[in-house]
């Protein structure tokens, strides 16, 4: 059987690791250091089920200060990498598409280093592209530079986040879009956002791209 997708981008904060976790534990120092307003508990959890643009006005984070903010939550998960952990069934799920022949690739605004020590050299090497550094809102540019470094194209390469943001840039770059529910967004926004795949376990990614190949034991 054919794959329809040979190509599969994979964001990494909140679909192949569980960033999130970590972050809470450093958001007030983030929110300090920028300037930026408190945020409780309570109201950190709405964000999840807002569009980007809702979170932006939201925040009151002005366009200018992204990058930096960016920019100092990569290098604070460089400094943590111990603290972030594979989403269980990620490691089971690389290996089963590799083993049916699909090419992966990861696209993040974290850090390549810090990608790298999460996901451990034996995942690694399963991964042929990193895009790693990239800017939060823009993402589409990105997933066409490694569709041509692979040699696929937009109709072969499905692009799997977990944010509407990684939805609506995946449809930029004319790729199919598919939608975690265990990361950032809430499964609601990103059902609403009408991506072509949403997945509620790693195995049904698997199911979706490669369902003639015998499953692998799942770490």
């Amino acid at each position: 059987m054919t794959l329809r997708y040979d190509l599969v981008v994979f964001d990494f904060d909140g679909t192949l690791a569980d960033s999130l976790t970590w972050f809470r534990t450093a958001l007030s120092d983030v929110i300090e250091k920028h300037g930026l307003n408190p945020i409780c508990e309570e109201r950190a959890e709405a964000l999840r089920g807002m569009t980007p643009k809702a979170i932006m006005d939201e925040l009151q984070i002005p366009a200018w200060k992204l990058p930096f903010i960016a920019a100092d939550v990569r290098d604070r998960a460089a400094r943590n990498v111990d603290q972030i952990t594979l989403f269980d069934g990620i490691a089971g799920l690389l290996l089963e598409l590799r083993a049916a022949g699909a090419t992966i690739a990861v696209v993040s605004s974290n850090g390549e280093e810090a990608i790298r020590q999460v996901m451990g050299p034996e995942l690694v090497a399963h991964i042929s592209h990193f895009a790693c550094g990239a800017a939060l809102f823009g993402k589409a540019a990105v997933f066409r530079k490694v569709i041509r470094k692979a040699g696929s194209t937009p109709e072969r390469t499905l692009c799997i986040g977990d944010e509407v943001r990684d939805i609506e840039a995946a449809r930029e770059a004319s790729c199919g879009c598919g939608a975690v529910t265990w990361g950032f967004a809430t499964p609601t926004i990103l059902a609403a956002s009408g991506p072509d795949h949403l997945y509620e376990t790693p195995c049904e990614i698997a199911r979706c791209i490669a369902p003639t190949v015998p499953a692998i034991q799942r770490a």
